[in-house]
């Protein structure tokens, strides 16, 4: 999967319909009303040159013979065709552009779902920015792609042939001296028009890229004070900023050398109108009427084929927002429900790890080689060791953000692959050492861990927690909002909103990953008695540095890279004089 994220995946026109078809057929009722739409008002337009050829016509031969009611009846008629051509244009300006959106809209939740499924591999290795770029900015795009498209090669068909047909009935020689123009005007255009949909791709990639470097300056932007390392993102910027106008400047240059071209051809095609229509004329092979006609059809002609080909920019883009639409949702699911997968009910916690090895699917990494280790249900387990020693990938992989490598590990004595994500995540209860909460209120992030628990219930788990007395300390206590990221609380304070979040979830295994790290002795004391209460009867794994708030485990593992070296109770592991012995010493130390 890793290469499809370093090298987006390159689709053919025609796979990028093929795989569009679906979200367009969706809507077929509005579309083929809004084709319909698009044939009246081509009528409404190919008729005036007709009206217009008759009355020229005879007014040359006869002026006596055309009379008031004559001219009337016409203008009747071509009043009302322009009434019908009304009400087809608003249908279409409207519900057309509405189809568009709803077609946008359900491209835009695929995305979204399809995200939500992605492994933490996925994101890993690609910028927000880009995934952000690719599910707003490039679809919206697709909302003018998904009207104009049909509508534009509809009206356009229509009008070629119907044209040709009138055109070669009034002076064949001459309409296909005109027509031998269009394969010439595609031919020099459209290899211009491929050249500015691989800009367009280089423009939105490099829009991504942008979108990543503002983001990441901004949310780091109390370290870039703190280091005043301003000037380096400015320089930074500057460089992506930079590399963005340059594609742009190359986009317009493609473009302005498309636009050139059709006007050239514009060009030819009405003087090859002029000199040769008016020698036929000299010469009493065209009446003044028919080329006055000619003349009228082959300005709708040439307005027809210059939209299309105009349309191309558009055209472009929108295949270009289909295209990166595509890319995410064809990023490979790493993981997923096996199709035997079964619901997990009333787990009791025993976890065995029967051989395990993992390394990370994107640079292989290995970190840890055939590892075993069994953890009883309700035990309280602690793991402990250096830095890059895979403690927090070792509970990464029992909820299966990561799948291991060799080996299983076994949930009650089955495979956790056995079991559907969303009921082994949904028994497993972790508070991450990088908290992170959403932007809103304090309630809206405790009662994240069971949206359906009552405000009372989400009371007692933040007093659990040992949050409930600073949390009605704030301005509007629990309906506080703290901003993005939580960024109005501090360390301290989120964390145990955090850990609030997993009492009210009250699931049977509990994952703590430095759940203790931010908080003072106080607070910390506090949030141990509490977690020892929750722990009851529950499995446990406690990542901690802090060796204090592991102290009374029922078990204390020391895992490095050559696995676990160590295990054993506090004072068993004391009484050894090995790593954690080392590692309880030099905590004293620092005291």
């Amino acid at each position: 999967m890793i290469s499809k994220i370093m090298e987006p995946k390159q689709y053919t026109t025609k796979e990028l319909f093929k795989r569009f078809m679906p979200y367009l057929m969706k809507y077929k009722g509005t579309l083929f009303f809004d084709l319909f739409c698009a044939a009246l008002t081509t009528v409404c337009e190919l008729v005036l040159p007709l009206i217009m050829r008759y009355i020229t016509n005879e007014g040359l031969r006869d002026l006596a013979a055309l009379s008031v009611k004559t001219i009337g009846s016409l203008g009747l008629l071509y009043f009302g065709l322009r009434i019908i051509d009304c009400f087809a244009s608003y249908y279409m300006a409207n519900m057309g552009h509405v189809m568009g959106t709803k077609i946008e809209t359900d491209m835009r939740r695929d995305a979204y779902n399809h995200l939500q499924r992605l492994s933490n591999t996925y994101y890993n290795n690609t910028k927000v920015g880009q995934i952000m770029g690719r599910i707003t900015n490039d679809l919206f795009d697709v909302t003018e792609f998904a009207h104009h498209c049909p509508e534009e090669f509809f009206i356009a068909g229509i009008k070629t042939v119907i044209a040709f047909v009138i055109l070669s009935g009034i002076n064949v020689p001459l309409t296909i001296l005109i027509f031998l123009c269009v394969p010439i005007m595609i031919a020099v255009c459209m290899p211009l028009n491929f050249k500015v949909r691989g800009i367009f791709r280089k423009q939105r990639n490099q829009i991504g890229e942008l979108n990543a470097r503002i983001e990441d300056s901004l949310l780091g932007h109390k370290v870039v004070k703190a280091f005043t390392n301003e000037e380096i993102e400015n320089r930074k910027f500057e460089k992506d900023n930079k590399t963005f106008y340059d594609i742009k400047k190359q986009t317009y240059r493609y473009m302005a050398a498309f636009h050139t071209s059709i006007k050239v051809f514009d060009g030819v095609m009405y003087l090859v109108v002029l000199v040769a229509g008016g020698l036929f004329m000299i010469k009493g092979l065209i009446a003044p009427g028919d080329l006055v006609a000619y003349m009228m059809y082959v300005s709708t002609l040439i307005t027809t084929i210059r939209r299309i080909i105009e349309f191309a920019e558009q055209f472009q883009r929108g295949m270009t927002g289909i295209e990166r639409f595509l890319q995410i949702v064809d990023a490979d699911i790493e993981i997923f429900d096996e199709p035997d997968a079964v619901a997990l009910e009333n787990p009791k916690g025993d976890i065995v790890f029967e051989n395990v090895s993992f390394e990370y699917p994107d640079d292989h990494n290995r970190v840890f080689s055939g590892l075993n280790l069994q953890i009883h249900a309700g035990e309280k387990v602690a793991i402990v060791g250096p830095s890059g020693g895979g403690k927090t990938t070792l509970c990464n992989l029992i909820p299966r953000f990561y799948d291991v490598s060799n080996g299983r590990i076994t949930l009650d004595g089955q495979d956790v692959k056995h079991f559907t994500l969303k009921s082994l995540r949904g028994s497993i209860g972790i508070v991450q050492q990088d908290v992170y909460l959403f932007s809103g209120t304090v309630y809206d992030n405790i009662v994240y861990g069971r949206p359906t628990a009552t405000r009372e219930e989400v009371v007692e788990a933040a007093k659990c927690a040992g949050a409930h007395d600073f949390i009605m300390e704030l301005k509007n206590g629990y309906d506080t909002y703290i901003g993005e990221r939580g960024v109005k609380l501090s360390g301290g304070q989120k964390q145990r909103i955090s850990i609030a979040r997993v009492f009210l979830k009250n699931p049977p295994i509990i994952i703590l990953d430095e759940a203790t790290s931010a908080l003072d002795n106080e607070s910390e004391f506090a949030v141990a008695q509490s977690l020892g209460e929750l722990s009851k009867g529950r499995t446990t794994l406690t990542i901690a540095h802090r060796l204090s708030s592991i102290r009374n485990s029922d078990r204390i593992l020391v895992l490095t890279e050559e696995g676990i070296v160590e295990e054993g109770n506090h004072e068993e592991l004391l009484a050894l004089k090995g790593m954690y012995y080392q590692f309880y010493e030099t905590a004293n130390a620092l005291k």
